[in-house]
């Protein structure tokens, strides 16, 4: 078959690197990120994100085909602050943001399970 091994599509090889920098020169205060071996299940979390930022100006993402596993997210800031700046705090704060929801999903099947237990003894 001619689609890739499963482990080529999720697991970085030893020569490859996760993100790459790229300094946009035809736009000031911009930049292109490369993300290697991610799709829209991050690219459009992280774009929602940026654009919260009101440092961010534009925040974009596109997959180049969907055979090609990467992400290209171009940003353009403010003067304030820098591209790079800016996907680090979206990134810290989208992941801040994802902890509260992992324990309020914790909070709420430790409560089902409580309630299950207790109609249990019902019978």
């Amino acid at each position: 078959m001619n689609a890739p091994k499963i482990e080529e599509r999720v697991f970085l090889l030893p020569d490859e690197q996760k993100i790459h920098y790229e300094e946009d020169n035809k736009i000031e205060s911009a930049a292109n990120f490369t993300v290697i071996k991610e799709d829209h299940t991050l690219g459009n979390p992280i774009r929602v994100q940026l654009l919260r930022n009101p440092d961010v100006l534009f925040a974009g993402y596109r997959m180049p085909h969907p055979l090609i596993d990467q992400m290209r997210l171009k940003i353009q800031t403010k003067s304030a602050t820098t591209p790079v700046t800016a996907l680090g705090d979206a990134i810290q704060a989208l992941t801040k943001e994802l902890e509260v929801i992992n324990q309020q999903f914790e909070n709420a099947v430790a409560e089902y399970k409580e309630k299950e237990n207790a109609g249990a003894m019902e019978y």
